[in-house]
């Protein structure tokens, strides 16, 4: 059987808008284009297939008997390709846990990205301590976290990727605290009021064990769940802030009030991490976002 599919396809639009000029647009081919087609189909067929006047275009009771089979043909193929297409398009749903912090001032550009490239997907930000973070994990709550490192509460079964290394330091306001150009012992910091996480979070316990190693026991002025309150406290003049340096360089100028307070013993760095069950199998959107992290999309 010779079936010549674009024969078809201009009887199918003929036959449907009645109108040789509306096909070859619906086409985007030439009207001749059009009529050249038909009159091809009316001679292979041996049949008139459509009614012709100055006025008005209409079906033969021939053309009708071969519209009723063409139009649901040509209608499932255009299905079968909307299908094939669909499923290049990623679906379902991306279940990340992170804190607001790291949320704001990290994983934003990256969600955005996601939700550009892919909006098919549902995406679920679950909000959390880093510490919460992985009971949320562990209870498959979420497909991956993103968290800070260290973090006692990850265990060996999880996967972790480094994405990010950053500095902890700490701020003031010098209309308040005039330390620029000193450079303090840690038990000289100790002597001004400190703001920092509360104590249910892994920036604390890092706080605490770096204090602890050098023969200090870190007491806070204030503590907080949110590093956005304690730069505002800091703008204020209530105390000196430690929060990630990512954070302030993210408010682009925002902060100029606030000014980084130097130690002698420098914070060690800490990084941020994305991780996952190592024996449980990510969703194909998780791994497309886990993609994003790799040294040749980063």
């Amino acid at each position: 059987m010779d079936v010549n599919l674009e024969l078809y396809k201009c009887f199918y639009y003929v036959a449907t808008t009645l109108s040789f000029s509306e096909a070859s647009r619906q086409l985007f081919i030439s009207q001749s284009a059009v009529s050249q087609g038909i009159k091809a189909l009316e001679k292979k067929l041996g049949r008139e297939l459509f009614y012709r006047s100055t006025k008005k275009v209409s079906l033969t009771p021939e053309g009708e008997i071969l519209f009723q089979h063409v139009k649901p043909a040509l209608e499932m193929i255009s299905q079968g390709e909307a299908q094939l297409l669909a499923e290049d398009e990623l679906q379902g749903q991306l279940r990340i846990g992170a804190s607001d912090t790291i949320c704001r001032y990290f994983l934003i550009d990256y969600l955005k990205r996601f939700h550009q490239d892919y909006p098919g997907v549902r995406i679920k930000v679950t909000n959390s301590t880093s510490i919460g973070c992985v009971e949320l994990l562990e209870n498959r709550q979420v497909d991956l976290i993103v968290c800070n490192l260290p973090n006692s509460r990850l265990i060996q079964h999880m996967k972790v990727q480094v994405v990010k290394e950053f500095q902890d330091i700490f701020v003031a306001n010098p209309d308040f605290f005039p330390l620029e150009g000193k450079a303090l012992e840690l038990k000289k910091l100790m002597e001004y009021p400190l703001l920092t996480l509360s104590s249910k979070s892994t920036t604390s316990e890092y706080l605490h064990q770096f204090f602890a190693a050098h023969k200090q026991n870190l007491i806070s002025e204030v503590e907080l769940n949110s590093n956005d309150l304690l730069i505002d406290l800091a703008r204020i003049g209530l105390g000196i802030a430690c929060v990630p340096d990512y954070m302030l360089a993210s408010l682009h100028g925002q902060e100029a009030s606030l000014m980084q307070v130097t130690l002698k013993q420098q914070l060690p760095p800490r990084q941020l991490a994305l991780v996952y069950h190592e024996n449980l199998p990510l969703s194909q959107a998780a791994q497309k976002f886990f993609d994003y992290f790799s040294a040749k999309n980063a």
